[in-house]
C-alpha cells in the first residue's frame, strides 16, 4: 500500500477528521491497541489490516473509515507508542537535582529495560524510524517537531537554566545533536544486549555498557556542555543515581535531521 499522500491542495488522509463520538473514539482506541500488537509482532510491511480486523471481529472497511489507509493506521499506532514513554524531566527528583547530564545517564542506563518492559512500543518506534517509507517518515518527523513527545526542548532549556549547557549554541542545534547521537547510541546498546558478539571487544555486556554510557555522556558534555560542566582529568566521576523508574526511550530524529 502506498504512503500517506499529500500535496499543496489536499492534506494527508490521516488529517481528514470526521466528527467523533465517544463510541467511535472507543472503537478507534481498540483498533489502535490491536494494530500495535500486530505491527510489533509482524513488522510494518508484513502486518495486514485484514488480520487486525479479523482479530477485532469487524469489517476491514471499518478500519479504513477511521484511519484512511494502512499508513494512517500505523501513524496513529506510532503516536500512541512514543507518547507512552516518559519525558526526560520525568526522572526522579534526586536525579533532576543532580543535573542535565545526570538525567541523560539515568535514562541511558535503563535502555535495556525497553526490551523487557516496553518492547511493543519500542518495537513500534523502531519501525517508525527505520521500517517505513519516506512519505510516512516525513509525517512522523512533523509530528515529533510539533508535539515534542519526549520534552527534549524543555530538557535543553532546563540545562541552560542550570548553566550546564553552552549559551553560544542555538537551542535547536543542541536539541538536534541530542536527537542525532542519543538515538543511535541507545539502539547500539540494545543491539549489544541482543547480540553481544557485534561489539569487537570481549567482556560482559552490562559492564561494558556502563563504561560506554559514562564515556558517551562525557563526550556530549565536551560537545554541548558549559565549561564548568566539562569533566576534567582527576575530577571525580559523575555520581551514578540508582533510583528506579520506567525506561526512557530517547527521542528519534526530528524533521530535517533524518540520518
Amino acid at each position: 500500500m502506498t504512503g500517506i499522500a499529500s500535496n499543496a491542495a489536499e492534506p494527508p488522509r490521516y488529517e481528514r477528521h470526521r466528527a467523533s463520538t465517544a463510541r467511535s473514539e472507543t472503537k478507534r482506541s481498540r483498533i489502535i491497541d490491536t494494530a500495535m500488537q500486530h505491527f510489533a509482532e509482524s513488522g510494518y510491511r508484513a502486518a495486514r489490516v485484514g488480520d487486525v480486523a479479523e482479530t477485532l471481529g469487524i469489517a476491514k472497511g471499518s478500519i479504513f473509515q477511521h484511519f484512511g489507509s494502512k499508513d494512517g493506521l500505523f501513524f496513529e499506532v506510532y503516536k500512541r507508542a512514543v507518547r507512552s514513554f516518559p519525558k526526560y524531566l520525568d526522572a526522579p527528583a534526586d536525579v533532576r537535582a543532580a543535573g542535565f547530564f545526570a538525567i541523560l545517564h539515568y535514562w541511558l542506563a535503563r535502555t535495556e529495560n525497553l526490551l523487557h518492559d516496553d518492547w511493543i512500543p519500542y518495537r513500534i518506534s523502531l519501525l517508525g524510524n527505520y521500517g517505513t517509507d519516506l512519505l510516512l517518515k516525513r509525517e512522523i518527523n512533523r509530528f515529533l517537531i510539533a508535539e515534542d513527545p519526549y520534552g527534549t526542548v524543555a530538557f535543553v532549556r532546563f540545562g541552560l537554566a542550570r548553566g550546564e549547557l553552552r549559551k553560544d549554541m542555538d537551542v535547536e542545534m543542541i536539541v538536534s545533536i541530542l536527537d542525532w547521537t542519543i538515538e543511535r547510541f541507545q539502539d547500539a546498546l540494545l543491539t549489544a544486549e541482543l547480540d553481544p558478539g557485534l561489539f569487537r571487544r570481549q567482556g560482559e555486556v552490562a559492564e561494558k555498557n556502563d563504561v560506554r554510557i559514562r564515556q558517551f555522556v562525557e563526550l556530549l558534555q565536551r560537545a554541548v556542555g558549559a565549561v564548568s560542566a566539562v569533566p576534567r582529568r582527576g575530577r571525580p566521576e559523575m555520581r551514578k543515581v540508582t533510583a528506579d523508574a520506567s525506561p526512557k526511550k530517547v527521542q528519534p530524529s526530528r524533521a530535517g535531521n533524518i540520518s
